[in-house]
């Protein structure tokens, strides 16, 4: 039987990005993302929800998430769903699921009309290559 696994969501960030090293000098850098959907119920009402996804990035992807997202700010996701699950300090079990980003892309807010704002980026280009590759630089970038 066929597996696959791949999840793509565009949202917000919750919180500034947190960046740390494994002790291999791997970035990673950790995000909240919040999803809206808003739908028509059958009694004719607008109503909206918001998913709350915790998401997870290595390496070069991961450093350039820290550089330029900042809470509030829209992105695109692709990425696969994992399982974590520990044991907490009071001795209970803990799970919960959680996005490993894959590849990436910026959304603008400003004059761009929604237009993409730092390119794309996957696990197998770091950032910087990706950049000279698009002939982009830091000061392109429109936030």
């Amino acid at each position: 039987m066929a597996n696959y696994n791949k999840v793509l969501f565009i949202g917000n960030l919750t919180r500034d990005p947190q960046l740390s090293y494994l002790p291999s000098q791997t970035a990673v850098v950790e995000f909240g993302l919040a999803v809206n959907r808003k739908w028509t119920g059958k009694d004719g009402q607008s109503k909206d929800s918001t998913c709350f996804i915790d998401c997870r990035a290595y390496g070069g992807q991961a450093e350039t998430i820290n550089k330029y997202m900042t809470k509030g700010r829209p992105i695109f996701v692709e990425g696969r769903l994992d399982f974590d699950s520990w044991t907490a300090q009071d001795g209970s079990k803990r799970s919960k699921h959680r996005v490993t980003v894959e590849s990436f892309q910026f959304l603008g807010s400003g004059s761009g009309g929604g237009q993409g704002g730092g390119g794309n980026y996957n696990q197998n280009s770091s950032a910087p290559q990706a950049q000279q590759q698009q002939g982009l630089t830091d000061d392109d970038i429109p936030f």
